[in-house]
């Protein structure tokens, strides 16, 4: 054990770590140390003979399990950005484990006892605040993982969590099985046909990146499946790569998920009913802001309406343009993209060739870094001679004034060996030390951007950039966390909370002075011409009801499915089409995400029950938004301040409500949030989340 890198102190810099050193078969042992450790230190706490108080309970809680939290978040990390089947086999193998000692932490009797103690006293103990919201939130933790079960319920409720884990780890393998085996690849010019320039760099990067030479091949990643979509020419060819994308995890085999998903919708109901609740659905949002199904339901639903009222109003507009050039006039799935990009620049002269040169990547990172100096004072070094996991990941120090805040590393282009999405994670949480200081969070943001060939810049769309500064909002609600307790630190936050930094951070992006500064060419330095912003601006709003219907589908399917009261889990297929049907989706439009392959859903329980917050918190990041635009500028510094002070950086230390209203002055209104996406005509009454 002593050559195990992972349980030696990380003398590196920062304690970033020692990515250089670490080999898959170095994660069992250390593993199993870790375990080891926490349980050692937990039982003290449990055992320990003075009356519990706050230190040497709550606060001694907070603290244990540092050396898992350390080998657990570089190796999900790396599972997720980095993996090989190494990696894969031990995920597999450890996730019985890791979910087996939660269970075990949490259902300790004598450490419960302690816990409960100490909430039951809280309000004479003259704790802080902050100690009060965390002695709050841990108590709720035990309660929601089975902590005031009988001893028959306990037993069976570790089953279920252990399975689950197990579940959740296959389900997310197989649908990076299934991305990662798809090439369609692009022989001759005819295959090629209406690809522009950038489109057919990435696919020949793509190919060349998996070995094959003088070729084209277009991956079910994102950032190539969306723009093939958008521009090929050959109808055949959409089709072939739209059915390869809608039916990741449906294949018989040893990668389907059909199963894996109905036996986790089994478990989960057991779940829910042995805490009580009549559906997951339930159990869920028990601790969320929306709290009941009924809140949930009434936003999705009241934007449902005008969405589908827009989208029929899209479909006839792209049946009238494909009769006009001769195009077969009943849409499909896969010709929408194609038909309204034509559009888009027919009404609007916006070509996504002609845009992207303004956004190479390394001018939108700069834009990004340039507004969280403007906002939080904050200054991204690059330091070149760090290195990371894959020689890709940039690594930066974060300061402000002079001192050093965290550290953020930036993984931005796709891969096999990294699953699709984008997403924001953690290497190390911010904290406060025994002696008050500051423990420094190393922040990583990942996307699946398509890389330039050698010697060329990587260009993104509108979308891709709008990608970035989210993840980079979340990047900064984890480096701007100032609380003295991991457990509250951050992106610890209720879940329909947690995506307000990330799309509020969005907004940004669209300021002219942004653009101005920031959107130049990549070849000749020449900023973006106003009148293109003004096209862009002008078509912002556009095919808004394809793009609503699509989350909103996925949005609810998601709620259909976990307030199902049976207790065997659905043929996911079938429920997904009737559902799909009773709600009226056209076939055209489709969803976001269907359920064989949805990673939020299935992956892991964080979204699931909950993939309605990005609605619900685009309620509240239009609204907060809106602050910045009654003060009359995009970067006024007091509205900046009550930004940081009441969202970026209090993590979970402030009830959500209370932490918006702070900020805001008042509750949430969704006109701002119907505003943006063009679908306020007709809405006369003011729904706020509850």
């Amino acid at each position: 054990m002593t050559s195990n890198p992972l349980v030696q102190p990380w003398t590196t810099p920062h304690a970033l770590p020692p990515f250089a050193e670490v080999r898959a078969d170095h994660f069992k042992p250390a593993f199993d140390a870790a375990l080891a450790e926490q349980r050692a230190e937990v039982d003290a706490i449990a055992a320990n003979p003075a009356a519990p108080t706050f230190d040497n309970t709550i606060a001694a809680l907070d603290r244990s399990g540092r050396l898992l939290a350390r080998v657990e978040s570089l190796f999900h990390n790396l599972a997720a950005s980095e993996t090989s089947p190494e990696l894969q086999a031990v995920e597999r193998e450890m996730a019985v484990p890791l979910a087996a000692h939660g269970s075990a932490i949490y259902m300790n009797a004598m450490l419960f006892k302690r816990v409960d103690a100490l909430h039951a006293q809280r309000e004479t103990l003259g704790l802080s605040a902050e100690q009060k919201r965390l002695v709050e939130r841990i108590h709720l933790d035990f309660v929601r993982a089975g902590a005031k079960l009988g001893a028959d319920e306990q037993k069976r409720y570790a089953q279920v969590m252990q399975r689950l884990a197990e579940l959740h780890t296959r389900f997310g393998q197989n649908v990076l099985a299934d991305e990662s085996s798809f090439r369609l690849v692009l022989r001759d010019e005819r295959d090629l046909a209406g690809l522009p320039g950038f489109v057919r760099a990435a696919a020949r990067q793509a190919a060349a990146e998996r070995g094959m030479a003088d070729a084209h091949v277009i991956t079910l990643s994102r950032s190539h499946i969306v723009p093939f979509l958008t521009f090929s020419q050959r109808r055949d060819l959409r089709e072939e790569a739209w059915r390869a994308w809608v039916s990741r995890g449906e294949h018989e085999g040893p990668h389907d998920n059909r199963p894996v998903a109905r036996e986790i919708m089994t478990l989960r109901h057991e779940q829910a009913r042995l805490h009580g609740y009549a559906c997951y659905a339930d159990y869920v949002l028990a601790d969320t802001m929306a709290g009941t199904r009924s809140a949930v339901n009434e936003l999705l639903d009241k934007v449902w309406a005008p969405a589908a009222q827009r989208a029929a109003e899209e479909l006839r507009d792209l049946v009238a343009l494909a009769a006009a050039h001769g195009e077969p006039t009943q849409v499909e799935a896969w010709d929408w993209r194609y038909l309204a990009e034509k559009l888009r620049q027919q009404r609007y002269d916006v070509d996504e060739a002609a845009v992207k040169p303004y956004f190479p990547l390394d001018r939108m990172v700069e834009a990004a870094f340039d507004c969280a100096s403007r906002l939080f004072g904050l200054r991204f070094v690059p330091r070149a001679d760090l290195r990371a996991y894959h020689p890709d990941v940039k690594v930066y120090e974060v300061f402000q004034g002079d001192e050093l805040i965290g550290v953020f590393l930036h993984d931005n282009f796709a891969r096999p060996t990294k699953r699709s999405g984008a997403w924001m994670s953690l290497y190390r949480q911010q904290s406060r030390g025994a002696d008050g200081t500051r423990v420094i969070p190393i922040v990583a943001n990942n996307n699946n951007f398509a890389k330039g060939a050698p010697g060329e810049p990587t260009l993104l769309s509108v979308d891709d950039a709008r990608t970035l500064f989210h993840e980079f909002g979340h990047g900064l609600h984890g480096l701007l966390s100032n609380v003295g307790y991991e457990r509250l630190s951050g992106t610890n936050v209720l879940r329909d909370f947690v995506e307000l930094p990330s799309q509020l951070f969005e907004h940004w992006l669209g300021e002219r002075e942004v653009l101005r500064r920031h959107a130049r060419h990549h070849a000749t330095g020449e900023p973006i011409p106003e009148e293109l912003v003004k096209r862009i601006e002008a078509a912002n709003k556009f095919n808004q009801g394809y793009e609503t219907l699509r989350y909103l589908a996925s949005a609810k399917v998601d709620m259909a499915i976990h307030s199902r009261s049976d207790a065997e889990g659905p043929d996911i297929v079938a429920f997904e089409r009737a559902e799909v049907e009773r709600m009226g989706l056209p076939a055209a439009v489709g969803m976001n995400h269907r359920l064989p392959h949805f990673l939020h859903l299935f992956a892991g329980s964080g979204y699931a029950a909950g993939y309605y917050v990005y609605l619900w918190a685009e309620v509240l990041d239009a609204d907060g938004y809106d602050a910045f635009t009654e003060a009359g500028n995009p970067f006024d510094a007091k509205v900046a301040q009550r930004l940081r002070e009441c969202i970026y950086s209090s993590g979970n230390s402030r009830e959500p409500r209370e932490a918006y209203r702070a900020f805001r002055g008042r509750d949430p209104q969704v006109q701002p949030m119907l505003r943006e996406r063009g679908l306020l005509e007709g809405l006369l009454e003011d729904v706020r989340p509850a």
